[in-house]
Parts: structure tokens; C-alpha cells; sequence
């Protein structure tokens, strides 16, 4: 088995069926499986007629569309790998790819993104064709031919990939790279299929199955929506529904009525966050109905009893808090899967308090990347949840979490020292400390790599603070500092609104410290901030500190404010 092979048995299957969606010209346009499957066979021997080989690395650079998974699957489909990129990278970015991967063809969305393309093989020259979604454009080639995207009234028999096997590489999937230039995992159809499959087993029990909807936003260049945004949803035989931007996502979201999605917790936060602001500016019969609602909620999701009166009104806060929220979603949500970085839990038990589900989890790249994920039948909102079938897990002496099982990457792509470090004797070494309850439950406390440890030998794990921080609605980003000092400080952005609801009387630090003050009654006191340096422009992808998948990149910022954060220190 192999993920093309999976992909044609199901089109073969759903045959008519809606399978993708997106909007162009103002409405929902959808494809079905057929002609999904039609249009794969059609780049697939275009692919073959240009001379891509078994092995040949295939870059693919596009929004979220459905083309991003024609293209995909065509690329395997020959045999070839799959080398996703994000629309965001620029040139340099792009270099490192090339000059890591060396790939023989780019497929592009659009002129824009071949053009930054072709500049960065200026420095390589190992492209030979250029593939493009939209419309031929008048391009500097230099030696790169450019090839259209292949009509749809060809008609092309469905390739024969039966000896594509499951063991080839099938994707070279970058790494974040929060701590330096990132690395790419070599995936194979059997590592993406384990995950696959196990997660099969998970969403079955909301269920989740054919007659769903999965609303796509995440990049498919990054090993989680790859997996859980398409290869999970062609598993299930569900709908896929693409949103190519993030400011389109809440209009979508309540014009196609997804049941599933997946998300990273920055946008939980920022829902929470726009949640609770409208909520403080309503009147006060609307305040105490909210608060009644969360109340209820939370206590029920606990376990905790609930009064007569409690549970004789809950019914009625259901229609007029918890199903008016939910419209904002499209109505039909079932639950929202998190992961790529540790979700407050504090913020999972507001959203399921509303009876909007959240399943936590957890994964890395180098294990195709799903490892653990809670199970909608026992919630722990702390935890990303057991380990998935088939997949093995215990900590090191150190506490680190290892991971074993079908899922873990054969190693990095050209990186020979980096795999061995990484992976021992079968186990891969995530780098993430870690907890594993009774119910072989995992709670990650964060980072080795990122620890702090204080000049009193404290270990402090920053991501915990930085999440209390940015619950607080002044404050949008936090990085927690302190390593080899005596106490913690921070770099703080604090929220637009905030500073544009500050009178000229009011200093922005002052107001700001009051904030802190407050987060700090919640920590202990080697958590504490003691000073902080306020910046006044958003972390962010444009100005390099924050990755494709909203990670902020801790070692740029620390290094960058590096002046700033020692004259904290030594001001006394």
C-alpha cells in the first residue's frame, strides 16, 4: 500500500461524490473524486513526459487548493518526492531548500512565487522545468522551460503505481527551524499511512467519516495538514474545503459549515481573545449569561455535579450562548484537532465549556508528525493525550520524551550526523521533556533545548509562563528570559487595542507592569518577571521571528534584544 494507491482506491470508490472545494468568482466551486483523480493522472504524465524519475525531488510551492494536492499526489504517483514549501519563504529561504534538496522541477502557483523561485536557482541551477497552477507568465527562464498546468479536457488513463512501495521516500517536509536552519525529514508512504490509519481510529468515535467536512487553512507544507488536512480526510472519504489565507477563515468557516478542522493554538488564543473582548463590552445581563454558561461547562467537562437548578437551565444557555458562538464556526463543528505547539489548557476548557470540542495533540516532523493525541472519550486538557497505535513512548533518564514505531522518519535528508543524533537505536529523541501518568497520558513541559536555568540552579520552562502572559488580553506575544540569571524578564508585545486605549496620562509600561503583576499572583516565585522590555511591532512571519506555523523563533529574539535584555540586568 502507498498513499497514491490509497487516494485512486477511494476516488474509484466515491467515483461522483464532492470531494474538494474552494471559492472562486464569489462561490463555492466543488470537484469531485473522479475528477480529482482525473486531473492527478493528467500532471502525472505530464511529470513522466518531462523527464520525472523514480527519486527525483519535485518542489511544490501553492496556497492551500486543490491543486497543492493534485500536484502532490502526482509527484508520488511517479514516484518521485515531494518537497513542500511555504508560500511565505524568501529567497534565502528558498536557497537553502535548493541547495539542500536539489530538485529537478518547482511547481508554482503563480508568478509571483516563480519569480522569488527562480532567483534563488540563480545561485544552484538545478531546476530544469517550471510548472505553473494559473496562467503562463512572461518569466526570466534563463535555462528553466516553463510547462502549463494540463487541460482538463485530456483524457488520461490512472497510472499503475502498484510497485511504488511503502518504504520509498515519499516527501522531504522541512523542519520549523526555530533554532537554526531547518532540516528536512525524509517521510516515507508507510510513515504518513501509520499516522494516517491511527488517527482513523480516533476521529471514528466523534465520528468523523464520509458525510464530514474538513476545512483546510493550515500551509500543506508542513507535516500536519499534509497528514490531517488531506491524506487523513482521503482516508475517511470526507470532503476537503480549502481557505488560502487566515483572514479568510472566519468567513469561510460559517459559509462552509465544517464539522473538522485542525488548527495551531496561536488561533485559539486570538479567538479567545476576541471572545472575551466582545464579551466585556456587552451589557451586564449578557456578562452574567456568559459567565453563568462557563461555569456550567467547565464544572460538567470536569465531572463536577451540577445543581437542579444548574442543569434545569443549561438547556436553555445551550440556545442562547453555545449555539449562537457555535454559528461563528458554521454550526456544524464537531471538534477542532490542535496541535503543532502546546495548547493553554486554560483556553481548551473555555472553548469546551461552550461545547466546542478540542482534541490536543502532539507531534514532531520526524514522526510523520502525529505521536499522541487525546481521545474524545477521556479528555485531559492538560495533556496531548496517549500515544497512538503502534507507536511506542518512554522517557529518558533526563526526561526526555523518545518515541518508537512505524511513524519515525528514515532520518534527515543529507544529514548524516543530525540523524544519528536524533535517532538511537530506534528511538527517536524528540528533545521534549515530558510526563507519562498512569494513563499513559503525556503532558509536555517544553523544550529541553529551551530550558532556562538559573544562576540558583532553577529549571524553569518558559513556555508555560509565556501562555499565562498572553491570556491576558493587554498582551499578544511573550519570551520569557533568564538563562544563567538570577530572575526572569521578558520581551513583551502588548495588544493594539490596549495601547490605543491608553490616554496620553498613562505610560504604556506602567500599565503594563500592573499586567504582569497580575499573571505573576499565578506563578511561583522562581516564575516570576521581574522586568520586561516592551516592543511595539507584532512577531511576526514578515519580519523573520515567526515561522509558517506561527512558532515564535525564541533564539533570534534572545539574540537580537541581546543589549537591551543585559542592561536589564545590570541596572539593579
Amino acid at each position: 500500500m502507498n498513499l497514491v494507491n490509497r487516494f485512486f482506491s477511494q476516488a474509484k470508490r466515491f467515483g461522483d461524490k464532492p470531494f474538494v472545494g474552494v471559492k472562486s468568482s464569489n462561490e463555492w466551486q466543488t470537484q469531485s473524486w473522479q475528477q480529482i483523480a482525473d486531473q492527478v493522472a493528467r500532471v502525472t504524465l505530464l511529470l513522466t513526459q518531462q523527464g520525472v524519475q523514480p527519486g527525483d525531488r519535485v518542489l511544490l510551492i501553492a496556497e492551500n487548493r486543490p491543486e497543492w494536492a493534485i500536484a502532490d499526489l502526482a509527484i508520488m504517483a511517479t514516484g518521485a518526492i515531494v518537497v513542500p514549501a511555504y508560500t511565505t519563504h524568501t529567497v534565502n529561504d528558498l536557497r537553502h531548500v535548493l541547495e539542500l534538496t536539489e530538485p529537478k522541477m518547482v511547481i508554482v502557483s503563480s508568478k509571483v512565487l516563480a519569480e522569488r523561485v527562480l532567483k534563488a536557482n540563480v545561485d544552484h541551477g538545478c531546476l530544469s522545468h517550471l510548472m505553473l497552477m494559473d496562467e503562463l507568465s512572461d518569466l526570466s527562464l534563463d535555462n528553466v522551460q516553463q510547462i502549463a498546468w494540463p487541460s482538463n479536457t485530456q483524457q488520461v488513463a490512472w497510472p499503475d503505481v502498484a510497485s511504488i512501495k511503502s518504504d520509498d521516500i515519499c516527501a522531504l517536509i522541512f523542519t520549523s527551524g526555530t533554532g537554526g536552519k531547518p532540516k528536512a525529514a525524509m517521510l516515507t508512504h508507510a510513515n504518513i499511512l501509520q499516522n494516517v490509519d491511527a488517527a482513523e481510529k480516533v476521529v471514528r468515535e466523534i465520528p468523523i467519516n464520509e458525510n464530514d467536512r474538513f476545512m483546510s487553512f493550515l500551509p500543506l507544507a508542513h507535516a500536519y495538514e499534509h497528514m490531517a488536512g488531506l491524506h487523513l480526510p482521503i482516508t475517511l472519504g470526507s470532503e476537503i474545503y480549502y481557505c488560502e489565507s487566515l483572514d479568510k477563515l472566519a468567513q469561510y468557516l460559517a459559509e462552509v459549515s465544517p464539522t473538522v478542522s485542525t488548527a495551531v493554538p496561536r488561533l485559539y488564543d486570538t479567538l479567545y481573545s476576541k471572545i472575551r473582548a466582545g464579551v466585556d463590552k456587552s451589557s451586564n445581563f449578557k456578562k452574567t449569561l456568559f459567565a453563568k454558561t462557563l461555569d456550567i461547562g467547565r464544572r460538567r467537562f470536569l465531572g463536577e455535579s451540577l445543581s437542579i437548578v444548574d442543569r434545569m437551565i443549561d438547556p436553555l444557555l445551550s440556545v442562547l450562548v453555545r449555539k449562537k458562538l457555535k454559528a461563528r464556526f458554521g454550526g456544524r463543528i464537531k471538534y477542532f484537532v490542535s496541535g503543532g505547539a502546546a495548547l493553554n489548557p486554560e483556553v481548551g476548557l473555555f472553548f469546551s465549556s461552550l461545547n466546542i470540542g478540542i482534541l490536543q495533540g502532539y507531534g514532531q516532523t520526524e514522526a510523520a508528525p502525529l505521536i499522541s493525541v487525546n481521545l474524545p472519550n477521556k479528555i485531559k486538557m492538560a495533556s496531548v493525550g496517549p500515544a497512538i497505535d503502534g507507536v511506542e513512548v518512554k522517557l529518558s533518564d533526563a526526561g526526555e520524551l523518545l518515541v518508537r514505531g512505524d511513524n519515525v522518519m528514515k532520518g534527515y535528508w543529507r544529514d548524516e550526523n543530525a540523524t544519528a543524533m536524533t535517532i538511537k537505536d530506534g528511538w527517536l529523541y524528540t528533545g521534549d521533556l515530558a510526563d507519562i501518568d498512569e494513563d499513559g497520558y503525556i503532558t509536555i513541559s517544553g523544550r529541553a533545548k529551551d530550558l532556562i536555568v538559573t544562576s540558583g540552579g532553577d529549571n524553569v520552562a518558559p513556555v508555560k509562563i509565556e501562555s499565562l502572559l498572553t491570556l491576558e488580553d493587554e498582551i499578544a506575544q511573550a519570551v520569557i528570559v533568564g538563562d544563567g540569571r538570577s530572575w526572569l524578564s521578558a520581551v513583551i508585545v502588548p495588544e493594539e487595542d490596549f495601547v490605543k486605549s491608553l490616554g496620553e496620562d498613562k505610560d504604556l509600561h506602567t500599565e503594563l507592569a500592573k499586567v504582569v503583576k497580575r499573571a505573576n499572583e499565578s506563578l511561583s516565585s522562581i516564575e516570576r518577571i521581574r522586568k520586561f522590555i516592551v516592543r511595539d511591532e507584532m512577531f511576526s512571519i514578515e519580519n523573520g521571528y515567526v515561522t509558517p506555523t506561527q512558532k515564535i523563533k525564541r533564539a533570534k529574539v534572545i539574540e537580537d534584544y541581546a543589549d537591551q535584555i543585559d542592561a536589564l540586568y545590570t541596572r539593579g
